[in-house]
């Protein structure tokens, strides 16, 4: 970019009957949060991992030696910002990070995030669980962008550091602890989990487990959920117990015990924040990173 193209921010204007005033859109609730963050610890960096990713056949870089091929023509972002919003009006930074299969990056990336959201997404390559794949198996499935989703799963889980996962990301979850999925629900259960109405509406109740991680985040121990999805968790991972379950006995969540916070939900709670106990979800992974972020940044 030239300098002259640099887009500078605007100043402000007085409104006169010829023009209008500049209106800069705040998220909700910012002014009140930037007031108490300028005399607290600043806001936790959350990373949102997301594996929508769309193939793009042109090709955008030249062929050098140390290039892959698939480096050749990048994926482009497909990610719906319900998940960034989310997290900024749960007080955090949302920080997007694609899953480019450059797992040499990891340690250093994760040192600079102080929490992680493991976005939905296309299926997982049933490689990564030993399993071949079912006939019903969705598009975009790419097994060098799941071992990287994966590896990130194994360093957060190390590290202990907060985890939150929805849709995909719990069953990536799942599945980095050695447990499998359900790869297509309608030959297991009826009860349809694709709903086709508005994502912020709920689709199904599930049954919440007591004592669990999601019971004391959200309080509801029946919640109505959305539901967007075709494969499940089938064997649960090392470590993990469910948290919740729909009605036809299908695990809707799961949770680490061991972990500080480490929960992963099958519904889209990003798209629910209207409602306190789905709300509730997000804020309880800025808060858990908020721990994690105030005392490694003291002693910068």
């Amino acid at each position: 970019m030239h300098s002259s193209d640099t887009i500078r921010p605007l100043r402000p204007q007085t409104p006169s009957r010829d023009r209008d005033a500049v209106v800069v859109p705040l998220r909700r609730g910012a002014a009140a949060r930037s007031r108490a963050r300028r005399a607290t610890a600043p806001p936790p960096l959350i990373g949102v991992v997301t594996h929508e990713l769309r193939a793009d056949a042109a090709q955008a870089w030249a062929a050098t030696p140390e290039r892959r091929e698939r480096d050749l023509a990048p994926h482009r972002l497909a990610l719906r910002l319900t998940y960034t919003q989310a997290v900024q009006e749960a007080g955090g930074i949302a920080m997007v990070l694609p899953t480019h299969g450059y797992v040499d990056d990891i340690d250093a990336l994760l040192d600079r995030v102080d929490g992680l959201l493991f976005s939905g997404g296309p299926d997982f390559d049933p490689s990564t669980y030993g399993e071949a794949r079912h006939p019903a198996l969705g598009p975009d499935v790419d097994a060098v962008a799941d071992a990287y989703e994966l590896a990130l799963h194994a360093a957060a889980a190390e590290r202990d550091l907060p985890v939150l996962g929805i849709c995909r990301g719990m069953q990536g979850l799942n599945i980095a602890r050695g447990g499998t999925l359900v790869q297509h629900l309608p030959d297991v259960t009826a009860l349809g989990h694709r709903q086709r109405h508005d994502l912020y509406e709920p689709t199904h109740p599930v049954t919440v487990e007591a004592d669990s991680l999601l019971d004391r985040l959200g309080g509801a121990r029946e919640p109505d959920v959305n539901s967007f999805h075709h494969q499940a968790v089938a064997r649960l991972g090392a470590g993990l117990e469910v948290a919740a379950h729909a009605p036809d006995g299908i695990v809707e969540a799961v949770w680490d015990p061991a972990a500080s916070f480490s929960l992963g939900v099958q519904w889209h709670p990003e798209t629910l924040t209207h409602v306190p106990e789905h709300a509730a979800l997000v804020q309880g992974l800025v808060a858990a990173a908020r721990r994690v972020a105030v005392p490694l940044r003291a002693v910068a």
